[in-house]
């Protein structure tokens, strides 16, 4: 039976030379009760002040703290982390990026929550997991949930942000449901994920609140400067792609 690894990370920062300083993950398994693994680590590189600012981890509370490699929660992560299994993140690419930093290569099926919820909830203005954790009413219902689990909640903690992804997995599980009816709702969201978005409107630059559909008519040009010029995320170039 697979198991899905619902995971996130808290990190030294977001630039390439940053570290993870925090792991947590959870492990739901069908008629058994839900596993949480959550570790602290130390590492070399300093904690930003801009992640400080988000995560409130302080050097002194990691001092003393054992490599990302040999922490529990990390070691249990590698035991997990065969083809049959499936790990649920919300922006694969960030946390996955700093896993294979630490010699984690994911060999699990993938569900991308920001992904999916960018398919399935296409007319909110942002999918941040803190977003959606309001917009859905997740906040109604974590405390029950927590105090079962014996998590603390905290927003940008990586265990207190898996307890909301347990959630909104549930919320875009049943969405699957609703709008594509009697399908297998994982595979779903695994196909979900591979899947690239079509933006509709431009989010930034001079044509900034433009439909980019409107611009490719208008300014073609500017379109291919930006596919030749701009570090683009996939999404966006996939954008272009259809409408040039």
């Amino acid at each position: 039976m697979a198991k899905f690894v619902l995971l996130d990370t808290e990190t030294t920062g977001s630039l390439e030379q940053d570290r993870i300083i925090q792991l947590g993950f959870m492990v739901l398994e069908n008629a058994h009760a839900p596993q949480v693994y959550q570790s602290f680590c130390s590492m070399p590189q300093p904690i930003s002040f801009g992640a400080m600012a988000v995560h409130h981890i302080t050097p002194e509370m990691i001092e003393g703290c054992p490599p990302l490699i040999e922490c529990e929660a990390y070691q249990t992560l590698q035991t997990l982390n065969t083809p049959e299994n499936v790990m649920v993140i919300q922006n694969a690419p960030f946390d996955l990026g700093m896993l294979r930093k630490e010699g984690f290569t994911c060999t699990m099926k993938l569900i991308d929550t920001l992904r999916c919820a960018k398919h399935l909830f296409e007319d909110h203005e942002t999918h941040a997991l803190q977003y959606m954790r309001y917009a859905l009413g997740l906040y109604k219902t974590e405390e029950e949930e927590a105090k079962a689990l014996g998590i603390e909640i905290k927003a940008h903690d990586a265990i207190g942000d898996v307890l909301t992804l347990k959630l909104f997995l549930g919320e875009l599980r049943k969405r699957v449901s609703e709008r594509f009816g009697r399908i297998d709702v994982v595979e779903k969201l695994i196909e979900l994920t591979k899947t690239p978005i079509e933006i509709k409107t431009f989010r930034f630059g001079k044509y900034k609140g433009r439909l980019i559909a409107d611009v490719a008519r208008e300014d073609a040009g500017y379109l291919r400067w930006m596919q030749g010029n701009m570090e683009l995320d996939e999404d966006m170039r996939y954008t272009l792609g259809r409408v040039l």
